[in-house]
């Protein structure tokens, strides 16, 4: 077994390597001088079981790419099996068309990485479920709930807990992780979304009164909607409010409405490398996903189970 890295997230690539206990493979990912990718392996990997681990997150584009040519290098030097590890599947939320003559880009990237040579896809808290029917390969869906279940657990375990899906899309999700909280009821925030990046809260679909509520989603990108729901919470009865999610956009101005918002703390994965100024808040705190990440490559490559790691 060999883990290459792109260079979306190097630090998640060194932990998921130093749980594994084996070393990145020497390789180099760089750019020409007009921001062409090169990929250059530098040891044999000739029929050998190689795991590339690269999130297509901010430059989206470049990182895709990236990923795209590492495989291609990877198959062309004779890799018995190569796993594309992208923990943040980036074009996931254009899974499906909103409207006239639009792109299903998810559907696009999925055929992209296939026939660029990849045998199997493992990802984390896909933004549907239905995007691993896109792949014509075998695609595992891990999810963070565990992770996030045991931090709560550690930190707020003695609280009123209440799990408060922030839209009607994401109950499922919701109520996965409040099972896991020893079955901690369930709010749901009616939400009425006006324009593409913004978000107007209505109304909360539950008694928060009295109650420490659990905000968890997939992708946090403005942050408009957790803050949105935090002080819809807040005016409700809620006595604090923290958020939990798998994948940290944070784009534009997203750390800045974090700390002037009501929640007491946005907890995060590192599925997506922190940004210098949301690794500086003192609003937004990083859970590894590395342990997780590394025991299911480690399975996949035992030919061993991986739903088992969520029973």
């Amino acid at each position: 077994m060999k883990l290459m890295a792109g260079n979306s997230n190097l630090p998640l690539a060194r932990a998921i390597a130093g749980y594994l206990e084996i070393p990145l493979t020497d390789a180099s990912v760089r750019r020409f001088a007009d921001e062409e990718v090169f990929v250059e392996i530098h040891e044999n990997v000739r029929g050998e079981d190689v795991f590339v681990l690269q999130s297509t997150c901010y430059p989206a584009n470049d990182n895709l790419m990236e990923l795209l040519i590492c495989i291609d290098a990877l198959r062309r030097a004779s890799a018995k099996r190569i796993t594309a590890v992208v923990p943040y599947f980036g074009y996931a939320r254009q899974d499906r068309k909103p409207g006239p003559r639009t792109p299903i880009s998810a559907k696009l990237v999925a055929n992209l990485i296939t026939k660029a040579g990849a045998d199997r896809v493992l990802s984390v808290d896909l933004h549907a479920g239905q995007i691993q029917g896109f792949f014509d390969i075998p695609t595992d869906n891990l999810y963070g709930a565990p992770v996030m279940a045991a931090d709560i657990q550690a930190r707020f375990g003695g609280k009123e807990l209440m799990v408060v899906s922030p839209d009607v899309g994401g109950v499922v999700r919701a109520r996965a992780l409040a099972k896991r909280l020893d079955n901690a009821p369930l709010a749901i925030v009616d939400k009425r979304r006006e324009r593409a990046g913004e978000s107007e809260v209505m109304n909360i679909i539950g008694d928060v009164s009295g109650r420490f509520c659990i905000l968890i989603d997939d992708i946090v990108d403005s942050g408009g909607t957790l803050c949105n729901a935090a002080a819809a919470l807040k005016e409700k009865g809620a006595t604090d409010v923290a958020a939990y999610i798998t994948h940290g956009v944070l784009s534009g101005g997203a750390v800045a409405n974090i700390n002037q918002s009501s929640l007491k703390e946005l907890v995060i994965s590192d599925s997506i490398q922190a940004t210098e100024a949301a690794a500086e808040s003192d609003s937004i705190r990083y859970l590894s996903i590395a342990p997780l990440l590394g025991e299911a490559i480690r399975r996949i490559a035992d030919e061993s189970s991986v739903s088992s790691l969520f029973d």
